[in-house]
């Protein structure tokens, strides 16, 4: 049986890569010192391809070193998770892990903060610290500040320099946890927010004055968990494996080791959607906590990714923007990956007086992984980048970068050509006090006749190539990426 997030640019690579000397064509802006890093996953050991889900395979970290109008390096690394270690012969990590789950190496998105680079996964797994070569250095709980698993999608405040989020995990029950971590990496706030049940909270957004939740109905489906992440040797009783899966009991040893094994490295996710679960958003003070937030009901769907978000005073009230991508359902027939529909880019107007949420289509593009300028999160914003998926698709890139103007209300593509297909596109200014979109745009473009990936950089007002980074090899189809500028 056939699996599309293992196959073509989606299929996993099998060798760790330094190379130093790379063919570019154009010309790199001066201005471009640091790393563009990714983030994705890449199975190290053969899985089930019934039931791999794309977003359970190991993490890899993809980066390409820019300075003086060059590029240092290509490297590729797989995050040193307990299996990763294990299939490459390799002693495991030392020191203290204190998220629930090992597996399956952070393999979502890499950012950096205070100085560190850091690979993170949502819903349990432990999150890792990365050299800046990529090599694993160890495990992430910024400094025994923030125990417990972390999110995919936390958000720098561009005032502050502090990072924001919001994480979920199935064995805390109906809570989620904001958090707050210092430009100093350590947690200065951490407040739990009750929400309807389990839900994947994926993402959530953040003004000047608010923090936004997304309470959507993909939620923990223990049936699934059980049916598809118990390995088929291991008799445990349903009943111990889901205690131990929500942390009520513990169990011994090898359980626990087939569990972290399975859940989720090698398996489908044991998250579903809901048609009973309420869907709706809530809005809170940024200095508030669980009594504070106001919920507002919402049409059922679900939102991997919102654009930006930002408090307006529209003449009559204060309201809340969310420009997010809406997908109309999600993992209600296909458990193997995003593939419900055509996701589209819509406008959440959250009207605080009247307590209703005005909803209304922005784009209808099919489209994914949206990005702004990083110094406008949470602020207005004009402009908006997002890769074109193929048509009634959630997850299969096209070969199109979609820039929307929303001042002016319409998207610019740019086509790469038959036979190629994107990564998410990053924006870096090209000076800290530069205008909005006066800039690049950055990511990985792969070409399917050669099967290498080349590192595009766009100039962001016309989506020409100023340069191609050509890479030796392909870097598969993946999730998050950003600049990590030199500090």
């Amino acid at each position: 049986m056939g699996n599309t997030y293992l196959e073509g640019a989606f299929a996993p690579v099998h060798e760790e890569l330094t190379v130093t000397d790379l063919a570019v064509t154009g010309t790199i802006p001066e201005y471009l010192d640091g790393r563009y890093l990714r983030n994705g996953p890449n199975p190290i050991s053969e899985v089930d391809p019934a039931v791999y889900h794309w977003f359970v395979g190991d993490g890899m970290v993809h980066g390409v070193r820019l300075r003086d109008g060059q590029a240092k390096w290509y490297r590729n690394r797989w995050i040193r998770s307990p299996e990763a270690a294990r299939v490459l012969g390799e002693p495991p990590l030392t020191g203290r892990r204190s998220a629930p789950l090992d597996a399956p190496g952070a393999n979502t998105n890499v950012i950096q903060h205070a100085g560190r680079t850091l690979a993170l996964i949502e819903a349990g797994p432990a999150n890792y610290e990365l050299s800046d070569e990529l090599d694993t250095i160890g495990y992430c709980d910024f400094d025994g500040t923030l125990p417990g698993g972390f999110t995919a999608h936390p958000k720098h405040d561009p005032e502050t320099g502090e990072l924001h989020a919001v994480s979920y995990y199935f064995g805390h029950g109906n809570k989620v946890q904001y958090s707050v971590i210092g430009t100093d990496g350590k947690a200065r706030r951490a407040v739990d927010i009750e929400v309807t049940g389990s839900p994947m909270m994926h993402d959530f957004s953040l003004t000047e004055k608010h923090v936004i939740f997304y309470d959507l109905p993909v939620t923990f489906d223990p049936n699934q968990a059980v049916r598809m992440s118990v390995p088929r040797p291991l008799r445990t009783p349903a009943k111990l494996v889901m205690s131990a899966l929500v942390g009520r009991v513990r169990v011994p040893d090898p359980v626990n080791a087939a569990l972290n094994r399975s859940l989720p490295g090698n398996s489908a996710m044991p998250y579903a959607w809901n048609p009973r679960y309420p869907a709706r958003v809530g809005v809170m003070p940024r200095e508030g906590g669980n009594a504070d937030v106001r919920w507002f009901d919402i049409e059922p769907c679900y939102v991997f990714h919102p654009l930006n978000a930002f408090d307006s005073d529209d003449g009559a009230g204060d309201t809340v923007v969310l420009d997010v991508v809406r997908h109309p359902k999600m993992f209600a027939t296909d458990f193997n990956g995003p593939n419900e529909g055509q996701p589209t880019l819509d406008r959440w107007t959250v009207d605080l007086a009247d307590g209703k949420v005005r909803e209304s289509r922005l784009d209808d593009h099919p489209q994914e992984f949206p990005r702004v300028d990083e110094r406008l999160t949470g602020r207005r914003h004009r402009y908006g980048y997002a890769v074109q998926m193929k048509a009634g698709t959630g997850a299969n890139a096209a070969g199109t970068l979609l820039k929307h103007d929303l001042t002016a209300g319409h998207a610019t593509e740019r086509s790469f050509g038959p036979g190629h297909t994107l990564s998410e596109f990053v924006f870096v200014p090209s000076a800290p006090d530069a205008p909005e979109d006066d800039g690049v745009l950055m990511g990985f473009v792969y070409d399917r006749a050669t099967d290498r990936s080349d590192l595009a950089i766009l100039d962001a007002q016309t989506l020409e190539t100023v340069a191609a980074v050509h890479l030796p090899a392909r870097v598969p189809n993946g999730f998050h990426g950003n600049w990590a500028p030199t500090e």
